[in-house]
């Protein structure tokens, strides 16, 4: 708004005015050239949306994160805590096809299916079928790590059944704390990656089922160290949370563990 000011003198006047008039087009030019600039570059930061269960959930990225660093407690600290979500939904082929070799993890895509991959890593006094290029595991030794038991495993019917796979994170648990969120493509590398899968006595793993560490521990108190570390740095892997009791209860054994991180399975060949 013009502000009325006392007249000045006619020649004064007629300067102030061209000034005015110098300033006004100076104005208009700076902000010509304003608009014509180009904007600089906008970084857009997307949120992370909590998905409840009226919602159908978005796959989220199709890339596990990355190798978890710090000790076990620091990353269980991390995780998010949240409640268990519905089962609803919940179907084993939502993890893909069992056993799939297609998948990119650790052992994927070399021409043997998970299963024998698994039973050459934790067995002992490996067979393998002839031609079967190293892959399918005839027979071995068990040490079970859960229970303590030795296995003699024979493949065969009405054999083969005694030394199954365990996920350690079991998929239904998974379901229910962020797996559903995830792709199809994450799913399935979830039910295929090394770090989530044990070959165990078929009695521990029927007694475990699909609980979590708040409900079951293996019997063999030596393993629990290295069994509660192994759940959490897949669920930091595939960004899933852990229930307050779960929480509560992988703490509590991990206070009891030596300093140094537990040891994990070994690569596989």
């Amino acid at each position: 708004m013009l502000t009325r000011r006392p007249a000045w003198g006619g020649g004064i006047g007629a300067v102030m005015a061209a000034l005015v008039l110098v300033v006004v087009l100076a104005t208009g030019r700076s902000s010509s050239q304003e608009e014509a600039a180009p904007s600089p570059p906008t970084t857009t930061t997307t949120s992370t949306t909590t998905v409840t269960a009226t919602v159908t959930p978005t796959p989220q990225s199709s890339t596990p994160g990355p190798p978890v660093s710090g000790s076990p407690a620091v990353v269980l600290d991390a995780l998010a805590v949240k409640g268990r979500a519905p089962k609803t939904g919940y179907r084993r082929d939502a993890f893909g096809k069992r056993w799939n070799d297609d998948v990119d993890v650790e052992s994927g895509h070399n021409g043997c299916d998970t299963r024998n991959d698994i039973l050459r890593r934790d067995l002992v006094d490996v067979v393998t079928r002839p031609g079967t290029r190293d892959c399918v595991v005839a027979s071995g030794t068990l040490h079970d790590v859960y229970t303590g038991v030795t296995v003699a495993f024979v493949r065969g019917q009405g054999t083969s059944e005694q030394v199954q796979i365990d996920h350690l994170v079991s998929l239904s648990d998974a379901w229910q704390t962020g797996a559903q969120q995830l792709s199809a493509q994450d799913r399935a590398r979830l039910a295929n990656d090394p770090r989530n899968l044990q070959a165990v006595a078929a009695r521990g793993n029927q007694s475990k089922g699909d609980h979590d560490a708040a409900s079951w521990l293996p019997p063999n108190k030596a393993y629990r160290c290295t069994f509660v570390s192994r759940q959490i740095a897949v669920k930091a892997a595939y960004r899933l949370w852990v229930t307050q009791a779960e929480k509560g209860a992988m703490a509590r054994v991990l206070a009891s563990c030596p300093a140094e991180k537990p040891s994990v399975p070994p690569r596989l060949g």
